[in-house]
Order: C-alpha cells, then structure tokens, then sequence
C-alpha cells in the first residue's frame, strides 16, 4: 500500500482510501489505489487526461460508486453509509467543482446560502450574516452578495464558489481544478487565497489540478494518478522518479520553472 509519508507536524488520518477500483461505463480508472490524508495536509492529485483524477474525488465524496476497495473519511466508511448517514457527514466536507457550479439565477450571497438552507435551520438574517463573513473570507467585496454569477469575472466566480464551499465551516476542501481558466495573476492570487484559508482554519485539503505552479505553492504532498493507481511524494521527490511521463511532466519546460522559482 502506497501512503503519503508521515510528517509530524500534521494530525491523524482523514482520509483513507484502500484498494480503490472504480468503474465508468465499463472502463477500469482506478485499480488497486491507495492514498491516505492527514489532518491539516494539503495534497494535490495530478495525472493526464483521462486517468480519473476528478472521479476519484467524486469517489470519494460519494458522488459516484466505487465498485472495489473501502474509502474511510472522518472516521466513517463511505461505502456503507445510507443517504441520511452521507448526508450528514457531507456536512463536515465543502467542495468547489471545476465549473464553480454556481447556480445562475441566484446572487451570490443565495449561492452562498444553499448549503445553510439544506443542513440547518438558520434563520434569514442569520445566513445574511454568515455569508458576508464567507465572502470576505473568500477575497471578494461586501458588494458581490447582491450580483448573479453572469455578472462576475471568472476569478470571482471562483472565489464565490469557495465561498459556498466554506459555508458549513468544514473540516476538509475538496478543489477540482480549482485555477483552470485563470490568467496567471489570478491564479497565484488564488493559489494564495487557499494556503492561508488553509493555515488559518487548519483545513486538510485535497486538490485536483493540472496546473505545476499551484502544486508547488500550495501542496505538501503530491499525488500523480498514473496506471490506475498513484505514486505519491513531494515536488522535489517526484522530481526524481523514472517514470515517463512522471519526468516529463516535472522536468519538462513549465516544471524546470517552477523548480527555478522556489
């Protein structure tokens, strides 16, 4: 079993995910996999297209079924949690998908609000209240509350979306792609954006991408999603190992960067 190598300054396991094998129209993306996440670790998961990178997050989630393996999260199979029992602990995860998956004919603050509306019993000026502090938690101004996702840029739409995604003062971020589609200035800015809200709110994250510089300024660990299983270390370990499209990837153009800017 491949696991992320302890490091004493992170707590126990979050996350555990063994033996994984899923399946999406007949095709094996994941076979065997294993990945363990520690408490306050952020961890980037990366691979070439089709290898299954956002479905082993929607996996994990309980968005799709795993056919093969246990995947444990705060303590609690996934697998064999009935649709109350998911529910409750989805409560205790936030996510941001790739698209932000906001919805359009909402303000933002309303977008904000959703999970509030479906896990409490808060009250109007309650969850008013709630969302402007996760607004600027998120970086955005106090004035984005009232404007629909169509009149925000792609950044701040991302922002909004990590906003809903910490409405529930969650334990664990899940990042899908959480900078494709930003221009390199607002992408750094948001690279930054998640290391703090990470530090400051002690959040394991866990983090789909494809982008080098967003691993190397925010991941402790990486996770590289080849032959349906993962090789897992750090920048500078990974750097290191001989498989092909491992070298090229961190030793090609954009990774030799990266190095050179650290």
């Amino acid at each position: 079993m491949t696991l992320i190598p302890e490091a004493k300054e992170f707590g126990p396991p979050v996350i555990k995910v063994e033996g994984l094998v899923t399946r999406i129209g007949g095709r094996i993306l994941h076979d065997g996999l294993d990945l363990e996440l520690r408490r306050g670790e952020v961890v980037g998961v990366v691979g070439g297209s089709g290898t299954g990178k956002s479905v082993l997050l929607r996996t994990i989630i309980g968005l799709n079924r795993h056919v093969g393996g246990r995947i444990e999260v705060l303590g609690q199979d996934v697998g064999k949690l009935d649709e109350r029992d998911l529910r409750r602990l989805q409560t205790r995860w936030g996510v941001l998908f790739q698209d932000g998956a906001l919805f359009s004919a909402q303000t933002v603050a309303e977008n904000i609000q959703v999970p509030m509306r479906e896990h409490t019993d808060l009250g109007p000026r309650l969850m008013d209240e709630l969302a402007a502090v996760k607004l600027a938690m998120a970086g955005l101004p106090p004035d984005a509350a009232t404007k629909f996702p169509s009149e925000l840029s792609g950044g701040m739409r991302k922002r909004a979306g990590l906003a809903r995604a910490l409405s529930l003062d969650p334990e664990i971020l899940f990042l899908d792609e959480p900078t494709a589609g930003l221009d390199p200035i607002s992408a750094a800015q948001f690279d930054t954006l998640v290391r703090d809200l990470q530090k400051s709110l002690n959040l394991t994250v866990f983090m789909v991408t494809h982008d080098i510089d967003t691993l190397k300024a925010t991941t402790d660990r990486i996770a590289v999603l080849i032959d349906k299983k993962l090789r897992i270390g750090t920048f500078e370990t990974l750097v290191h190992d001989p498989h092909p499209w491992i070298q090229q990837y961190f030793s090609g153009v954009r990774g030799r960067a990266a190095r050179a800017e650290a």
